[in-house]
């Protein structure tokens, strides 16, 4: 048993099983959530003293051994506990909900696997969708977290009007994208904070005009993220990419 313990440990730690539980000890014994047990116990059929790794989201990445593998509760013990730096820059993107739900959700799994820190959905004028489910939308960033082995979940806002979010203060730098044939200029060409950026992604239809002279006001650069016109969830991965890269 010692034996096959100490031989999981020369394995590469990104080829561990990966795995998020909220609440993680430093030390001692952890019995692991249903879903997790479920899928150590029956779709990885692991075994006991094979080693996983687990992060609560919040920076904390955990090597544990399996004590006792079961489909329901998963007994492990905690070996190590690393802490993961937050990134530089924290990247926000504020996004109008879309009619299409898959198309949204794709855009919360890819910016999340970006590394995106902050997302909040802003009801504009021609949001057409002002509701949204925030366990689901919880559910995707958790895993999209785990399938890119990250150890900071993002936080996902309530839907927020959007005057009352412009009005709110940001120590960083703000930016709003639009279509308008208005002077912008492209992230490529303005100075971005190291500390904190974030971006505006209009509804379909994008913007009004009241709107973008409100962001404006409130110190929101204006930008344009190409030559062709973009869908929202198209526009917001191509913001987070810009940034995260900036």
């Amino acid at each position: 048993m010692m034996a096959s313990l100490m031989m999981s440990r020369h394995f590469d730690p990104m080829q561990l099983p990966y795995f998020f539980e909220e609440n993680i000890p430093s030390e001692g014994n952890l019995y692991l959530g249903e879903g997790t047990s479920k899928h150590v116990a029956q779709v990885l059929r692991m075994q006991q003293d094979q080693l996983v790794q687990l992060t609560n989201g919040r920076g904390e990445l955990f090597t544990a051994s399996i004590i006792e593998p079961n489909k329901n509760k998963t007994e492990v013990k905690i070996l190590s506990k690393t802490l993961v730096p937050v990134p530089p820059r924290k990247i926000s993107i504020a996004i109008s909900p879309i009619k299409n739900n898959s198309r949204f959700e794709w855009f919360l799994e890819k910016a999340t696997e970006l590394g995106v820190a902050e997302i909040i959905p802003l009801l504009c004028d021609r949001t057409e969708k002002t509701y949204v489910k925030m366990e689901r939308m919880l559910k995707i960033i958790s895993s999209a977290m785990v399938q890119s082995r990250q150890c900071w979940l993002p936080e996902v806002r309530v839907p927020i009007q959007f005057c009352d979010f412009i009005s709110q203060p940001f120590g960083g730098s703000k930016f709003i994208a639009h279509c308008a044939n208005t002077n912008k200029s492209t992230l490529n060409e303005v100075v971005v904070s190291p500390v904190a950026a974030l971006a505006l992604i209009g509804p379909e239809g994008d913007f009004r005009e009241h709107e973008i002279e409100e962001a404006i006001e409130k110190k929101f650069d204006p930008i344009s993220l190409g030559e062709t016109r973009l869908r929202t969830e198209t526009a917001g991965i191509v913001a987070s990419v810009l940034l995260i890269n900036k």
